[in-house]
């Protein structure tokens, strides 16, 4: 194998780096490919591609339809996929991005999870503008009067939801809120106006694991006045986009 210095400086095997093309391609079809297309994606031709294909099938990162003759991941890469989503942390990741999210939207921005009692706050980053609300770490917040609990009532299972629905006590059901979480589902985001506060408004995007569950939501929370609550606002745009990166890294495909 030959060896060559990559763009980082550092030296690797080329040969592995062109074989992981065909891996790539594979991940990025999501389905099984004859030789010729999985080349093609690859960029490279069948007859080198099938050597490659050969020495992964004998490590498990590659097998082949017996009926068809197509190419799909193998086994070892179905365990490598399954370690490497059990090892990342979904809070530690999208954690990391907080404080240049905060200094970009202009607004603090918080990590809320799904808890025993509801949408709960686990991070918070301070924005440059001072939003006078009683919000820390371990806050939870209502499911229908805030981005983040409107978000997560828009994803997770009814039954969950409705239970802390019922011990809020506000009277209002999954029924109730069914246009309103169709909505959220449909546009990628969620907004609430002078919602537990009066004079404090929030904007919140999803983020997925690689199973298509929603484990977080990226919340910016600012004064009504200057916060947009709509679907062409920057700080919309800027969520949306971070909330797609921490859960294409989780292993999501959208």
């Amino acid at each position: 194998m030959n060896e060559e210095s990559t763009p980082r400086g550092s030296r690797g095997i080329q040969s592995i780096e062109v074989g992981g093309q065909l891996l790539h391609a594979l991940a990025h079809a999501g389905r099984p490919l004859a030789l010729k297309d999985l080349a093609r994606e690859a960029d490279m031709t069948p007859a080198k591609a099938h050597p490659y294909l050969v020495s992964f099938g004998a490590v498990g990162l590659v097998e082949q339809e017996a009926d068809t003759g197509r190419y799909g991941l193998g086994p070892l890469a179905l365990q490598l996929g399954l370690i490497a989503l059990q090892q990342v942390d979904p809070v530690r990741l999208a954690s990391a991005e907080l404080p240049a999210l905060a200094r970009e939207v202009g607004h603090t921005v918080a990590i809320a999870v799904w808890g025993n009692r509801g949408p709960t706050i686990v991070r918070l980053e301070e924005g440059p503008q001072a939003v006078h609300v009683n919000m820390r770490h371990g806050t939870v917040v209502s499911v229908d009067g805030t981005a983040s609990g409107l978000l997560f009532a828009a994803h997770r299972p009814a039954a969950e939801v409705e239970a802390i629905l019922k011990a809020e006590g506000a009277g209002r059901t999954l029924a109730d809120l069914a246009p309103q979480l169709e909505r959220v589902r449909a546009q990628g985001w969620s907004g609430a106006v002078d919602g537990s506060v009066r004079g404090v408004s929030a904007v919140a995007a999803p983020v997925f694991d690689g199973f298509g569950q929603m484990v977080l939501a990226l919340t910016a929370i600012g004064p009504s006045a200057t916060l947009e609550v709509r679907g062409e606002a920057e700080v919309v745009r800027v969520l949306r986009e971070r909330g797609r990166g921490v859960s294409g890294r989780l292993g999501w495909r959208g």
